[in-house]
């Protein structure tokens, strides 16, 4: 228990360096701190990174990737496309018609 109180009790300052004083202290170039703290621009680099690898994955591939980074939710799932349906046009021709109106109301 004794070992642990004086753990945790603080030391006394010692009398030391006097923080407050010049002596000592390196000055700063307010011109060299501007051009570590200036922001670069990684526009060109990553360009040529970019257009260095153009191995492009196949649609299948991309697709499943897409599905599997989607979300549960309703929201996060895109529309679904229905496909048009092509107007359907009829099986029977003008002289299949014209037949049929003979036949049926005997019009010659």
């Amino acid at each position: 228990r004794a070992a642990g109180a004086a753990r945790r009790r603080r030391r006394a300052p010692e009398p030391g360096r006097n923080k407050a004083t010049v002596k000592g202290r390196v000055v700063k170039s307010a011109i060299e701190e501007y051009h570590k703290k200036k922001p670069v621009n990684h526009l060109r680099e990553n360009l040529q990174y970019m257009l260095k690898g153009r191995l492009v994955a196949d649609k299948a591939v991309t697709e499943q990737v897409l599905a599997q980074n989607r979300g549960r939710k309703s929201k996060d799932q895109p529309p679904e496309k229905t496909e048009k349906k092509k107007p359907e046009g009829t099986v029977f021709t003008e002289e299949d018609f014209r037949k049929f109106e003979r036949e049926y109301f005997g019009i010659p």
